[in-house]
């Protein structure tokens, strides 16, 4: 871990230096439960390697974004929320919501969530 990514709580966490309850584990991220969950299933699902927020995620590595959203629809399969529907999201930025500037899907599901959401 680099000085850029040294006070990174979800580096921290990709390193297991902070405990999480993980989920599922790839070669290249992470998932892991929601401490503050917003839905009967709330999973965290981070790269391992350390980017601010979707955006630049897309544009230094797109293959990488892919295995994100992959590794998210893999832990939705296992909760068993993949045939009623479940919800990703990335907040990019502070306006936005994003409070932990690595970026991260929220995978949401276990029951109806309401549009727009907020």
């Amino acid at each position: 871990m680099d000085e850029s990514t040294a006070a990174c709580l979800f580096c921290k966490i990709v390193e297991k230096e902070i405990p999480a309850e993980i989920v599922r584990e790839s070669d290249t991220a992470l998932a892991f439960r929601d401490i503050n969950p917003q839905a009967p299933t709330h999973v965290l699902v981070v790269p391992k390697e350390h980017h601010p927020n979707a955006a630049e995620l897309a544009a230094a590595s797109p293959a990488l974004l892919a295995d994100v959203v992959a590794l998210a629809a893999e832990v939705a399969a296992e909760e068993g929320i993949d045939e009623a529907g479940y919800r990703i999201v990335f907040n990019t930025g502070a306006q936005a919501g994003q409070t932990v500037f690595h970026v991260h899907a929220h995978l949401l599901g276990g029951r109806a969530l309401q549009w727009p959401p907020g």
